[in-house]
């Protein structure tokens, strides 16, 4: 019983490192990451630069700032608001470039992900198979002779990967 669960444990563990390399691969999200943090760091820094002369603002270090642009981002709900005009207006561009960059970035690597499958070539050659497997009766004799070599002939490849793997 303890052998299977740490067997679980570690089948578990390989998948999900093989979707983790998969996310990282396939899809555009470590880009996607990168480049809001990047803009995240720039658009705080113009907050910042912004704001640096205001009395009344309590963003009065690039910290606040970039809190101000977790917080305004997420929207968790600010309590305190950019006073200058150009602060607004960055601070505006921030929330809405961000914010549609982070759903886009969740929706694109969603999407790549599990579309991913439909552009493989094995999956091709299964459904081909399906097909023809579906369509059996309808078969010549010809048509049931190259089937089978073609059957044979993946089968052996199957047995020499899976020796491969072992």
């Amino acid at each position: 019983m303890f052998k299977s669960r740490v067997s679980r444990k570690k089948a578990l563990r390989t998948r999900m490192k093989r979707f983790l390399a998969d996310i990282r691969q396939h899809t555009p999200f470590s880009k996607m990451l990168g480049l809001l943090v990047v803009l995240w760091l720039v658009f705080c820094a113009g907050l910042y630069w912004a704001e640096r002369g205001s009395e009344a603002s309590s963003i009065d270090s690039y910290g606040a700032a970039l809190y101000w642009g977790i917080a305004a981002f997420s929207t968790a709900g600010i309590a305190d608001t950019p006073v200058s005009a150009m602060a607004r207006l960055i601070g505006g561009l921030w929330i809405v470039i961000g914010s549609v960059l982070f759903f886009g970035t969740i929706v694109a690597t969603v999407t790549s992900y599990f579309m991913r499958p439909l552009q493989r070539p094995h999956k091709q050659i299964i459904d081909t198979i399906e097909y023809n497997l579906e369509q059996l009766e309808e078969l010549d004799l010809a048509e049931l002779d190259l089937l089978k070599d073609t059957v044979d002939t993946l089968i052996e490849h199957v047995e020499g990967l899976k020796k491969k793997h072992s």
